[in-house]
């Protein structure tokens, strides 16, 4: 007995209609240990991190420890002057490895497309809020300066 070509297709559909999603997903996938975040994907609470404070003052340690960071992970970064002096961050190839969602001033947000330094001519505080992108091993640090005082080793896994 011969079907017709429609009869033929419409019998393929109906039968793909009843398998399901789950009976052919492999029950060895990683998803289990992917972080499921909220509505606001990689920037939602449940991925933000508040790092150490970090300070420029004259004849003082910028940090304490070194940073350790996880790629896709969303951070925020505060760096306080006490302006004992005009001082400067910089750390290029760190500001080149993140995706920096806002720099917050004295409550004003900033949305640039990328840093390379910061410069502090009075005291003040400044939030860096970003998402870790490249691993990799990145430093900031006082321009001009040599001393490991004034340096911050950060890593990116």
């Amino acid at each position: 007995m011969k079907m017709p070509h429609q009869i033929k297709l419409l019998s393929i559909l109906v039968a793909f209609t009843f398998v399901s999603p789950g009976a052919t997903a492999d029950k060895d996938d990683d998803d289990d240990d992917m972080p499921s975040f909220g509505l606001a994907g990689l920037l939602s609470k449940k991925n933000r991190a508040e790092l150490p404070k970090l300070t420029l003052a004259s004849g003082k340690a910028l940090a304490s420890a070194p940073i350790k960071l996880r790629s896709g992970g969303y951070y925020v970064l505060p760096i306080e002057s006490d302006g004992s002096q005009e001082l400067a961050l910089e750390g290029p190839g760190f500001f080149r490895a993140i995706w920096v969602n806002e720099v917050v001033i004295n409550d004003l947000e900033i949305r640039p497309y990328g840093l390379e330094s910061l410069e502090f001519d009075d005291g003040g505080l400044i939030e860096i809020k970003f998402v870790a992108i490249k691993p990799g091993s990145y430093y900031l640090k006082v321009p001009g300066s040599r001393g490991e005082n004034l340096r911050v080793l950060i890593t990116i896994k």
